[in-house]
């Protein structure tokens, strides 16, 4: 099936016909086809970063941006400094809304971005994993890729480069691990199992999230957030008694990686509370995968082995790999990646992070449903009401999170 939409076609072959005198080693790869089945392979992961993350996102103090038709933001910077992950209302105050057709246009503009690189990142990432099977590898490359995009928003200065002190650093690393193995436990379940399939587990990061403060905060959900909890694991589990694709490995994958998430969420509030001095959503994204990177690249290297040597790419060509498909799809996801990242707290600021998070439960709505037609991935009946049954959980829990509990009377 091919789509129209893409500058590059995504049904370019990422394989050709093998040459009939290959030489060296013949590593197993497999041919790219729209099928949402996967490579096998073996590797001994710690962990996976969201991409979700796509829907994640970290609160901040506010501070001023404007939208000039690019995902860079301008230099304005705030004084006061909170880290914190923006998974709920708790994590920030209410930001103006904004008003006007102007600005509901832009707005929608802006959600129609988010969107759609959300649908490139995951249908090209898909793509490579499935015919370059090493999931570690793939996703330093995509670190590696944001880091150099951060490099040179700050040279440009279109972003002010924070100055980060050891204290900083300090509370910051923490993240920065968690940030580093939900990526990677997320391109491991990518690589294993169905799109669709990776984005309906993570619709359960809602439980962890209450499950995580409750124990490390203290904080007692109430009876409405708890409520909508049971539509969230039931869809769940009824979309993976009946998901084609299931696999193990893909979903205990894609479960780790709503853990380390949601830990570092739960963590980030729990550490972030002194008045220092500020580290935005752009920045603290900004350092966070630079991070990562620094921490993912030699395991990467020690895990699967140097990937992208010239050696080894002209002996995965002698084997029928396409490898201009490759890096130029490789590329692609690592911008879409960082793309995301930057529309998504672009938005974060023009709205609420509960208006935020809604927006966040129908991107994943659209992700699953584009997956499905790209990939022509087979569900069932029984599949699919699982699916909507845990979307439809994950949207009552925004809400529900909108309820304050009422005080007790004295």
């Amino acid at each position: 099936m091919q789509s129209t939409l893409f500058s590059l076609s995504l049904s370019t072959p990422f394989v050709k016909p093998p040459n009939p005198n290959p030489k060296g080693p013949k590593p197993k790869l497999s041919h790219l086809s729209h099928s949402s089945s996967s490579t096998q392979f073996n590797l001994n992961s710690t962990h996976g970063l969201s991409q979700q993350s796509p829907v994640y996102a970290f609160s901040s103090s506010c501070f001023n941006m404007r939208v000039c038709g690019s995902f860079f933001v301008s230099n304005q910077r705030n004084n006061s400094f909170k880290v914190r992950a923006a998974s709920g209302p708790e994590n920030m105050g209410d930001t103006v809304k904004p008003s006007g057709v102007i600005k509901t246009l832009q707005l929608g503009f802006m959600f129609g971005i988010w969107y759609i690189l959300n649908i490139y990142f995951n249908i090209y990432n898909k793509q490579v994993l499935k015919v370059y099977p090493f999931p570690a590898t793939v996703t330093a490359f995509q670190f590696g890729f944001v880091s150099l995009m951060v490099a040179l928003m700050w040279a440009s200065n279109s972003y002010i480069r924070p100055k980060i002190t050891p204290q900083q650093l300090a509370a910051i690393f923490p993240l920065a691990v968690a940030h580093t193995l939900g990526n990677l436990l997320t391109n491991i379940s990518l690589g294993k199992v169905a799109v669709s399939f990776t984005h309906t587990i993570k619709a359960m990061e809602p439980l962890f999230t209450v499950v995580l403060s409750a124990l490390i905060l203290a904080e007692r959900p109430t009876l409405w957030v708890v409520s909508s909890l049971v539509p969230i694991v039931g869809g769940v589990a009824l979309a993976s008694f009946t998901e084609v694709s299931f696999n193990w490995t893909g979903f205990y994958s894609a479960m780790a990686s709503n853990l380390t998430n949601q830990s570092r969420n739960v963590y980030s509030k729990k550490l972030m509370v002194k008045k220092e001095e500020s580290l935005d959503n752009i920045n603290l994204f900004s350092v966070l995968t630079i991070i990562s990177f620094i921490l993912l690249a030699p395991v990467a290297i020690f895990l699967e082995g140097a990937k992208f040597t010239p050696s080894y790419l002209q002996s995965a060509a002698n084997q029928g790999l396409n490898v201009r498909e490759l890096c130029v799809r490789s590329l692609l996801a690592g911008f879409c990646f960082y793309g995301y990242q930057q529309v998504s707290y672009i938005i974060l600021d023009m709205l609420s992070p509960i208006t935020h998070a809604v927006g966040n439960c129908v991107k994943r709505v659209v992700v699953i449903l584009s997956s499905i037609i790209f990939f022509q991935t087979p569900v069932s009946p029984i599949n699919s009401l699982g699916t909507a049954l845990a979307l439809a959980g994950v949207f009552l829990y925004s809400r529900a999170k909108r309820i304050k509990p009422k005080p007790k009377a004295a």
